[in-house]
């Protein structure tokens, strides 16, 4: 058996990342998802988070993705994402400033739309704000 799978994490303007993983694990539609080599055919949608991923090396390494697709087959892994960026380079008072500005314009309801779309961007800022704790949290900070 297989002991790793190419995987490519694919944002709308840049390839992120491409190379071979023994391990895959992220949020779905229907919950936690572990990818390892061999898996089972998949296609899933994918919820704002982070993909954390150990490489063939044995290191680990974290993504941010707000959102996406997920493909899985034999011998390759796609992770089409809306945006998506190594969680190392998430800037943590960005986020909070975006979560800050986003739960005021929730709180304003001059429209329908508007609500919703500030709702969109608490939503992604509170992600992105989970995988840099999470990222902490495994590092002992």
């Amino acid at each position: 058996m297989a002991t790793s799978v190419h995987c490519d994490i694919v944002s709308a303007e840049e390839s992120v990342f491409s190379g071979k993983v023994q391990f895959i694990s992220l949020t779905g539609s229907l919950g936690e998802l572990g990818i390892s080599p061999g898996h089972t055919p998949l296609l899933s949608e994918v919820k704002p988070g982070p993909v954390h991923m150990r490489m063939e090396s044995g290191e680990e390494d974290v993504f941010y993705v707000s959102g996406g697709f997920l493909e899985v087959q034999p011998h390759k892994v796609i992770l089409l994402a809306d945006t998506a960026l190594r969680a190392a380079d998430l800037d943590e008072a960005a986020a909070e400033e975006a979560s800050r500005h986003a739960e005021q314009a929730m709180a304003d309801k001059t429209s329908e739309f508007e609500y919703s779309r500030a709702a969109g961007q608490l939503a992604e800022a509170a992600a992105q704000l989970r995988t840099l704790r999470q990222i902490r949290q495994k590092l002992g900070k």
